[in-house]
């Protein structure tokens, strides 16, 4: 079987062109996207106007499971969409500030994840790029959905729990939880729903972990027209992603993370061919030595066939078990062999692009200047529609 990589040179002779020498002028060739596969929760107009809004945390240099789990889908969602869709994508720095972070981390973070959404191939002139904060009627629309959210439904929220590393049946008024929860990550679900209705988004791509926090976005729509009498903000359907979770390398029972010590868990889309061989190689999987899908008893194995699902042409939908089918029975190394050529293939060409566009600090604040005054203009459209209705505004 070939690899399913979508470049037609293998990550080895891609290590010749990471010495190329190279000029704004010619960024590196992205492949094309393949088409989007999606599920929604139902109940749209298709003769209705698309909007589709999504945000991703400043970590800095996004990893593999940044890539797969929402920015692939964005750079899909762009070359799918027609012409009537609008396409909102947020760096969205005001959660970055939920959980404490070491001063001076903030600022280049932002331009690095801003350098990765263009290096994907995400057009300024298609899609509008900002930055949350340079917009405050998300910070206002939060404020005015806060007066008619449920605490008690903030209560049962997992998100922070999780961040917490307490219980998923925590209460926020236990003594413990009280000492360390923070009401900026208590409510932040809140702020999350103002930046998908800020904008009337109709459509939000999301991974299963964030199909509460859709919910809880509708539940804010549904307690604000109720209290104001009227249909003044637009409930948004989810749109499930195909990518599942991507797991650690080392640990396959936790997600890839930039906060794990052990810097060969995870593959970041600036790695070199060098670098991403070394860490897919050393992947941990077991003592059986050919390949099988089972990720109850075999989660290293099966982390390696579903990160390789994602690059495979074939409908991902079942495309775990048809990588697995063509690789049954192979030597473990020859499934290493595969993932390496179609991770690299993918990231290694973004990865230079993300570097000439790092290299280009003016040409970045253009785009987060020009992409702020669209975002601001798209939020007051609905803040003049919400004001009015609170009775704020003339």
């Amino acid at each position: 079987m070939k690899c399913s990589c979508r470049s037609s040179r293998n990550a080895w002779q891609l290590l010749k062109t990471t010495t190329t020498t190279r000029t704004h002028r010619s960024l590196p060739t992205l492949p094309k996207a393949r088409p989007f596969s999606a599920q929604t929760d139902g109940g749209s107009n298709e003769n209705e106007r698309k909007v589709i809004f999504s945000g991703i945390q400043p970590t800095g240099v996004p990893h593999l499971g940044n890539y797969l789990g929402a920015m692939q889908q964005w750079k899909r969602m762009q070359d799918e969409a027609d012409a009537n869709t609008k396409l909102i994508f947020s760096v969205v720095d005001l959660h970055a500030i939920t959980v404490p972070r070491e001063h001076g981390l903030l600022g280049p973070w932002k331009r690095e994840m801003l350098a990765a959404l263009l290096a994907i191939g995400l057009d300024p002139d298609r899609c509008v790029l900002f930055y949350q904060s340079t917009v405050p009627a998300h910070s206002e629309l939060q404020w005015i959905l806060s007066c008619t959210a449920s605490t008690g439904y903030l209560s049962r929220m997992t998100q922070w729990k999780s961040k917490l590393s307490v219980s998923e049946d925590a209460d926020f008024m236990d003594n413990k939880v009280k000492k360390s929860l923070k009401h900026g990550l208590f409510s932040y679900p809140i702020l999350q729903a103002a930046d998908i209705l800020v904008h009337q988004a109709t459509h939000v791509p999301v991974g299963d972990d964030q199909r509460q926090h859709l919910e809880f976005a509708r539940e804010c729509v549904v307690n604000f027209n109720t209290a104001y009498k009227g249909q003044h903000l637009v409930a948004p359907q989810s749109v499930f992603s195909p990518a599942k979770r991507v797991m650690s390398l080392q640990n396959p029972a936790q997600k890839m993370s930039k906060s794990d010590p052990n810097a060969r868990s995870r593959i970041l889309i600036t790695d070199s061919v060098p670098e991403i061989t070394k860490k897919i190689m050393s992947t941990k999987t077991d003592m059986t030595p050919t390949v099988s899908y089972d990720p109850a008893t075999r989660p290293g194995v099966s982390n390696l066939l579903e990160i390789l699902s994602h690059f495979d042409p074939r409908d991902r939908g079942a495309a775990e078990l048809a990588v697995s089918s063509d690789l049954a029975g192979a030597p473990l190394a020859e499934l290493k062999k595969r993932v390496v050529d179609a991770v690299a293939g993918e990231l290694v060409p973004i990865g230079q692009r993300f570097e000439e566009f790092m290299s280009r600090p003016g040409y970045l604040d253009k785009v987060v200047r020009q992409g702020g005054e669209r975002a601001r203009e798209s939020a007051e459209a609905t803040m003049r529609i919400v004001r009015a209705a609170v009775e704020l505004g003339p």
